[in-house]
């Protein structure tokens, strides 16, 4: 079986690099000061954006992070959110690395970190059906295990109720 491809996640104002693969904005709003054709896009994907509400509430705090993951997962589930994860896909499909981009200064608190886990995870077998957003409420946010099936060995949340 071969090794799904290479997703992360990167500032929008970072140079362009060969290494990049398939770059696609994730977040809602245009990054400021910046032209559309230095960007080198591949994709514009808002829909995978969070909500305006949500990203208000988040408020970029390292501290609400985990909430905002799971809220933001729970987002994720909606149909217009599934297709724009499906164009994600099929950019993944095509074996080049996929770079997430976001205007965010902390990369490991943001939207396109959590993008990038779980589209970096996995794909079920087709037979199991539903895309992977549907199973986004069920995805443990610290171990990345389905919760339902237990989780990984070391994560912090095992056996705290979901």
């Amino acid at each position: 079986m071969s090794q799904p491809p290479e997703v992360r996640a990167r500032r929008v104002y970072e140079r362009p690099s060969a290494e990049d693969g398939a770059r696609v904005l994730v977040d809602r709003l245009w990054p400021r000061g910046l032209r559309k054709d230095a960007l080198q896009l591949d994709d514009w994907a808002k829909d995978v954006a969070p909500s305006t509400e949500l990203r208000a509430w988040y408020g970029h705090d390292p501290a609400r992070f985990d909430e905002f993951r799971r809220r933001y997962l729970g987002e994720l589930t909606g149909s217009s959110q599934q297709a724009a994860l499906g164009r994600l896909r099929t950019l993944m499909a095509s074996g080049r690395p996929l770079t997430l981009l976001t205007a965010t200064k902390d990369l490991d608190h943001s939207q396109a970190a959590v993008l990038a886990r779980l589209l970096g995870q996995p794909a079920e077998p087709e037979e199991t059906g539903g895309e992977v957003a549907c199973f986004a409420h069920l995805v443990c946010p610290e171990c990345g295990a389905v919760t339902t099936e237990g989780h990984r060995p070391g994560c912090d949340l095992a056996g705290k109720a979901s």
